[in-house]
């Protein structure tokens, strides 16, 4: 398997929608404002978005880019796998 530099960084931004998660399920549990609760849950979806992101791009800069240098079969499966992908964006 092969490690990727975006990987660090990935784990970095879910750390942090995961902390974001803890303080908002603690907010909830203290009945807390909805507005507040609201924010919290945006900076989840945010964390968890931009390490998406960041996964995705990373995949097509370094996964996909070999494709030009391939076989034909090897090709079709990368292409399939790129049509995979993009259906978490």
């Amino acid at each position: 398997m092969t490690v990727h530099a975006s990987h660090p960084d990935i784990v970095k931004r879910l750390k942090r929608a995961s902390g974001h998660l803890k303080s908002t399920i603690q907010m909830l549990e203290d009945d807390k404002a909805c507005l507040d609760i609201a924010q919290q849950l945006y900076a989840v979806e945010k964390a968890i978005t931009n390490a998406k992101r960041t996964l995705i791009h990373d995949h097509l800069d370094h996964c996909l880019k070999d494709v030009l240098h391939t076989e034909c079969s090897m090709s079709d499966y990368k292409l399939s796998e790129f049509k995979e992908i993009t259906k978490y964006l």
